[in-house]
């Protein structure tokens, strides 16, 4: 009896975990009573939902659409018009990009570019695979990046291989065609749509179940355990496949619209300081581009030393004699940038409407000269990088795709668009929006600014650390949106009671909640990369423990160093709200 009793429980856990949680939290509203306790009802029952999972995550970013109307915090129109926001606007231009490049095949052209310049010794050759995968993760899903980039990877490993014995592919080995539409493509869709969804325009929302993820064909992956595949065999699969699969994040947090966070975090701040004009996509880049290419050099090194070893005379090492394996990934590489063909003019044009996007976000307000935003003078702010990508985004809905022998097609199309477009961010996002507002409209982010005063008594590099380690803590477990979305209005209350420019909380803290590297199901890169077979989950473990520190050290130091003259951290900011106890002019 007891232990079907058990069995029950476990298959009903989740709905155990949704219905105990308001019954636990009850008496928040019920017994204190006040708008501060009746917010922080909702702020935890929707952080337990969203760390747990048990329901999806863009539906429980509707409990405050229910419970603040209910609760007599918002209206029912005040909540609903934080549901689509600037961000939505930036999220759609960057999307349709993402859904052109990736309809015309340009990323396997940079990509297979990248790695060419490089070169085919297997250091390098990873370097190149990190590199080209971070790059496309600046602009696309880092989900969609990696997905991009390992059907490559995959080939180059197994010809690699073939090169030395036949154990492993056959001689055809039909999968360098690499067609968009390969089943194993397929699946890997099929398991970011059913577990978690891609960032915006990157990241990572619903926990992927291991145990029910399709595995790959047999002929597109080696088994792992073959009695002819040498350990260092083994260990140049394992970290080619997760150096993919981290560099996708670590090059995500570089531009303003390559991950979740950031976007979210640049609304957040647009929306509770709106009188804060400090963040914009060409600083942003020019504090975190030096952070990606710090973090993604040291985890190249870190993951060589812990798979493939530690001679790393191949630095100074140049020329010689290549071996057969360099040989053979030089051969693959060579071969699919023919198939390739020359440049199709919707490659040339989805390449100069993306470049044109960059340079309009890097020109729009510089900060250091006037941007073309100044050609509208009577409309200041009113101009965003949301504007420029809506723009641009549309132009896809109208150029031909074809000259005009062939009947007018567009570069993308609806359907194409909204196969790509993650909804469910947008409905996660909106929530994120909404519990914000509603925790300033009630009150509670003043309770908490107050709870947390004393700790101005620590050195601000020390609550920063804490922080940093906090969130990177959590987003093992939990999405990185949903993470930062539960962060924010707790962290720039804090920020205020210390009376520390919120910038030098929120921006590292930020850019820390996109470091989730320990786990297959911490990410959907991870879950993607895992089904792959070469890797075992204590491997990730190990190397994620690594990038977490590198990661964590590199975000902190640039942001004491050349973040804080960027934007003038160590001063506390005339946008932000002076607390009662503190003067104005304190430095």
């Amino acid at each position: 009896m007891l232990k079907r009793l058990r069995k029950a429980l476990w298959n009903y856990r989740n709905f155990t975990v949704i219905v105990l949680t308001p019954l636990l939290l009850l008496p928040l509203p019920v017994v204190v009573g006040t708008k501060e306790a009746e917010c922080a009802f909702v702020l935890l029952l929707m952080a337990t939902y969203w760390v747990t999972e048990v329901i999806p995550l863009s539906m429980t970013a509707m409990l405050p659409a229910i419970l603040f109307p209910m609760f007599g915090i918002m209206t029912s129109t005040g909540v609903a018009k934080e549901y689509f926001k600037d961000f939505h606007f930036l999220l759609v231009g960057v999307i349709c990009l993402a859904t052109s490049i990736e309809k015309w095949s340009l990323h396997r052209r940079i990509a297979l570019r990248l790695v060419t310049v490089v070169g085919v010794n297997p250091a390098w050759l990873m370097l190149g695979f990190m590199s080209g995968c971070a790059f496309l993760s600046m602009w696309v899903h880092n989900t969609s990046a990696v997905m991009m980039m390992m059907p490559i990877v995959e080939a180059v490993l197994q010809q690699i291989l073939e090169a030395k014995e036949q154990g492993c592919v056959g001689e055809d080995n039909p999968n360098l065609q690499l067609d968009g539409s390969d089943g194993h493509i397929d699946k890997m869709k099929e398991i970011v749509s059913d577990g978690k969804d891609p960032e915006s325009p990157e990241e990572t929302f619903t926990c992927v179940q291991i145990q029910s993820l399709p595995q790959p064909p047999q002929a597109a992956v080696c088994p792992p355990a073959a009695p002819s595949r040498t350990k260092q065999d083994l260990m140049m699969c394992k970290a080619m496949s997760i150096g993919i699969a981290y560099s996708s994040n670590i090059g995500g947090i570089a531009t303003l619209p390559g991950t979740s966070p950031n976007l979210i975090f640049s609304e957040y701040l647009n929306k509770i300081y709106p009188n804060c004009n400090c963040i914009n996509f060409g600083n942003w880049l020019l504090l975190c581009l030096p952070i990606s290419v710090i973090v993604l050099l040291l985890t190249w090194i870190w993951l060589y030393w812990l798979f493939i070893g530690s001679d790393f005379r191949f630095l100074w090492r140049c020329g010689g004699e290549r071996s057969e394996k360099e040989k053979a990934a030089r051969k693959v590489i060579e071969e699919e940038y023919k198939l390739l063909g020359p440049m199709s003019s919707q490659e040339i044009v989805t390449a100069v409407v993306f470049l044109l996007m960059v340079l309009l976000w890097l020109t729009r307000s510089p900060g250091f000269m006037p941007g073309w935003a100044s050609l509208f003078p009577h409309h200041s702010g009113h101009i965003t990088d949301a504007t420029v990508a809506l723009l641009l985004g549309l132009s896809f809905f109208i150029l031909p795709a074809n000259g005009p022998s062939r009947k007018y097609e567009a570069m993308i199309s609806w359907k194409e668009f909204q196969a790509s477009m993650p909804w469910k961010v947008a409905l996660l996002v909106g929530g994120g929006f909404a519990l914000a507002e509603g925790t300033k409209e009630s009150g509670l982010s003043l309770w908490v600014a107050k709870l947390l005063t004393p700790l101005g008594d620590l050195p601000v590099l020390a609550t920063i650390v804490v922080a940093c380690i906090i969130v990177t803590t959590v987003t093992e477990v939990a999405s990185n949106a949903a993470t930062i979305t539960i962060f924010l209005p707790i962290l720039s209350p804090l920020a205020e009671a210390i009376h520390v420019n919120p910038l030098y909380v929120l921006i590292p803290t930020t850019l820390c909640t996109s470091f989730s590297f320990l786990l297959p199901v911490s990410n959907p890169p991870n879950a993607v990369v895992f089904t792959y077979g070469h890797l075992d989950i204590m491997d990730m473990v190990k190397a994620g423990l690594g990038v977490n520190i590198i990661g964590v050290l590199a975000v902190v130091f640039a942001v004491v160093t050349w973040g804080v003259p960027l934007f003038a951290l160590d001063t506390y900011p005339d946008w932000a709200p002076v607390l009662p106890g503190f003067n104005a002019t304190t430095p």
